[in-house]
């Protein structure tokens, strides 16, 4: 006969490997993923045990980053719920209803590897769609760089002052509403006029691609109106009138979604204003109209819109047209040296 004792120190040994293999599948999932979306468009995805219980956030294309609904992990496999809206239009492209859908993506992770379905529900609720996606582990953020000991090379002017050349237009079927005219690189979509199909207006990006560098620039947002700087392709520094209203992660300067300024320190509508940006081992710095609103905090991840998710490759500046009218001048580019 076994004693209890030894039983019990039996058992632990048979179940102790089966217990570390569900464990080790759970933590395999954990983190941050960089997304690679049905579309080939860039997401965002982090997943965290908050003290026993699983949350997280996502980024699916376009918007901002936002919690998940849900979150489950059983026998390594993760599932998410994603809630979102569903906007009803009409022939003129007017919203004319919105509704809820919820969306479940399952997938396993395989190293530094996720693979991924999203089940959907169509929009005119026939059915559901089923796609594959994959994604790949962020890797940890590197330490915050000390400034002071970043060295940088000559300046690079981004605009010649005459035209679009060392520019393109990102994306096709799009209209270009860009122009140069004595310096100064002007946005001007046409405005939507109700009751007609809206017209797309484009994205402006560098030819050049860059990795870290110090941005400087001058703006000037027309009221109400709305643009966005993306550096290397993938983190937007939003670009909007928000004079005057508290500080949050979607008024001027802020990392759109991700980091919100410490002060507001953006001028009325119609001024010129001026964005300092400095981007170095996945941390920025911006300072507006010379303050200092956001000084040398981590990028966790890509902004909605960004080109792609991989944070470790080098990408162009971009700038968004097809939110509003705006105006740009004395873009220049300081590439840090290595």
């Amino acid at each position: 006969m076994i004693c209890t004792r030894v039983r019990t120190v039996l058992l632990s040994l048979v179940f102790m490997p089966v217990l570390a293999m569900s464990l080790s599948a759970a933590d395999a999932v954990f983190g941050r993923w960089a997304l690679t979306l049905p579309n080939g468009g860039a997401g965002w995805l982090e997943v965290v045990d908050r003290d026993g219980w699983y949350d997280g956030s996502i980024l699916w294309g376009g918007g901002s980053v936002l919690p998940l609904a849900n979150v489950v992990v059983e026998d390594g496999t993760l599932t998410v719920t994603r809630v979102r809206a569903l906007e009803r239009k009409d022939a003129a492209g007017e919203v004319i209803r919105t509704q809820q859908l919820t969306e479940t993506i399952t997938g396993t992770a395989s190293g530094d590897t996720l693979t991924r379905t999203r089940t959907a529900p169509r929009s005119d609720g026939r059915g559901f769609d089923r796609e594959s996606f994959s994604g790949q582990r962020i890797p940890p953020l590197p330490p915050r760089p000390n400034l002071a000991q970043v060295k940088f090379g000559p300046a690079i002017a981004l605009l010649n002052g005459r035209d679009l050349s060392g520019w393109s237009l990102l994306g096709t079927g799009i209209e270009n509403g860009w122009r140069v005219e004595e310096d100064v690189l002007i946005n001007e979509p046409a405005p939507h006029v109700p009751g007609q199909p809206r017209r797309r207006f484009g994205n402006l990006r560098t030819n050049q691609e860059f990795s870290d560098f110090r941005l400087t620039l001058d703006v000037n947002v027309p009221e109400g109106s709305n643009s966005g700087v993306y550096l290397r392709g993938i983190y937007e520094v939003q670009v909007a009138d928000s004079h005057g209203k508290p500080v949050d992660s979607h008024n001027m300067g802020a990392i759109y979604s991700r980091i919100t300024p410490t002060v507001a320190a953006e001028k009325p509508a119609g001024e010129w204003q001026h964005l300092d940006i400095t981007l170095v081992d996945r941390h920025v710095t911006v300072v507006l109209n010379g303050q200092t609103i956001i000084d040398n905090q981590p990028l966790a991840g890509c902004t909605g819109g960004a080109l792609w998710s991989d944070q470790s490759r080098p990408g162009p500046i971009y700038l968004q047209g097809d939110h509003g009218p705006v105006s740009y001048r004395n873009l220049t580019l300081y590439p840090v040296v290595r």
